[in-house]
């Protein structure tokens, strides 16, 4: 009788939840798209990568930094290295980046932007572009980013694509994760004059932002969700820019990915353990309410798939849910979620991918999710923990 409340009770905070991202995506997913108008080069960027035993991939990435389709003078590369026991600050150098070291102790990604931050405050920057180790940059990543600057907005998101689609089914699944987020999250609420999701990587933030918020003071192992939800309560919108392109190198083992996607299920949950009570207190904007639901909503997912399975096993046990049905159902699932997968695949890479693994497996990729959302909630993250970074694919075009 508990278990049958809590579930009902459970059941309609994620039904609201759920209306409320339908109503986001029917009313804007449709709507066109407001460019970003091209201007002159302006703005002036220091780009910050945090990392940590990454000397087989930053020359990949600064080589692509350097290689931007933006006035030299106009920004600056600075590696910050932290708790490496290799020669990344050795490879950067060479590169030809600049080197930062952290004069306090790191523990997590925002302790190094912090001080990074800090030590780049007087040196003039008009924004701060954030990447990861493992990226290759599009060319005209700072263009489109001095774009929407230009054009007002505060905090930029650029799109994430996937480096290494064909490498295996696991980063293929990896590319049309990020393209259905795009179309279902970023791409409406682009629309709506709402926030874009902001992921860890390729991301900038305006001067001034940092200014009003007194400086990037996250705690989590989540910094981008729990940046994103100081901007919210600062009425400070995240801009999509899809035109800026960020190729991110995925991790090829299932193992791994289940490791690392599990790191990021228990950052979202400290997060909204952390941030919830003073989203729902505030009433400054929409900005607010809608990060509230998406925090709100990593919470409530675990805990429903976990009374979810212990229901359904109940019921199965108990004859009122025959093995019949339930076969039924799962292969319902893997044929609609392929089928989906197919589309989001064609809308990433067009018609130049045939990753048919990646389509017929995106549906295990999916359902991996449910198992490390309800593990995070009792068993937290809070150690980094390596991925070893460094492939090499011929097959890739970086670069428009």
């Amino acid at each position: 009788m508990i278990l049958s409340e809590i579930l009902a009770w459970s059941s309609l905070l994620m039904k609201s939840t759920a209306l409320y991202f339908a109503y986001i995506v029917l009313r804007w997913v449709f709507a066109r798209r407001k460019k970003w108008p091209e201007t002159a080069p302006k703005m002036r960027f220091a780009v910050v990568v945090a990392a940590r035993n990454e000397e087989a991939v930053i020359p990949r990435l600064v080589e692509s930094l350097l290689g931007q389709e933006y006035p030299r003078e106009l920004f600056d590369v600075y590696i910050v290295p932290n708790n490496c026991t290799d020669d990344t600050a050795g490879a950067a150098l060479r590169a030809g980046a600049n080197v930062l070291f952290c004069q306090q102790p790191v523990h997590q990604k925002g302790d190094a932007l912090r001080q990074a931050f800090e030590q780049l405050d007087c040196c003039g920057y008009d924004g701060y572009v954030v990447f990861d180790a493992d990226n290759v940059v599009d060319r005209y990543y700072l263009k489109q980013t001095n774009d929407a600057f230009c054009a007002g907005a505060q905090v930029v998101k650029g799109r994430q694509v996937a480096l290494n689609p064909k490498q295996s089914w696991v980063a293929g699944c990896y590319d049309m994760y990020f393209a259905g987020f795009d179309l279902l999250f970023n791409l409406p609420r682009a629309n709506g004059m709402r926030s874009a999701k902001l992921v860890g990587t390729g991301f900038a933030v305006h001067r001034s932002v940092l200014k009003q918020l007194g400086g990037w003071n996250t705690q989590t192992i989540a910094e981008d969700a729990e940046f994103s939800a100081q901007c919210a309560l600062a009425g400070v919108r995240v801009c999509w820019a899809p035109e800026a392109i960020t190729y991110d190198e995925e991790p090829c083992s299932f193992w791994v990915s289940l490791r690392q996607r599990k790191r990021w299920c228990s950052g979202v949950l400290q997060v909204g353990r952390k941030m919830l009570p003073e989203l729902a207190a505030s009433h400054r904007s929409t900005l607010c309410l809608d990060m509230l639901f998406f925090l709100l909503t990593a919470q409530l997912q675990p805990v429903s798939a976990l009374l979810m399975i212990t229901s359904q096993t109940v019921n199965l046990f108990s004859g009122n849910l025959s093995i019949q049905a339930l076969v039924i159902s799962v292969s319902l699932y893997w044929l609609i979620c392929s089928m989906l997968a197919a589309v989001l695949q064609r809308i990433s890479r067009g018609k130049e991918s045939r990753n048919f693994r990646s389509v017929l497996l995106f549906p295990l990729f999916m359902l991996s999710w449910m198992p490390l959302q309800i593990l995070a909630l009792f068993h937290k993250t809070t150690n980094w923990q390596q991925i070893r970074h460094g492939m090499q694919d011929p097959k890739i075009t970086c670069f428009r």
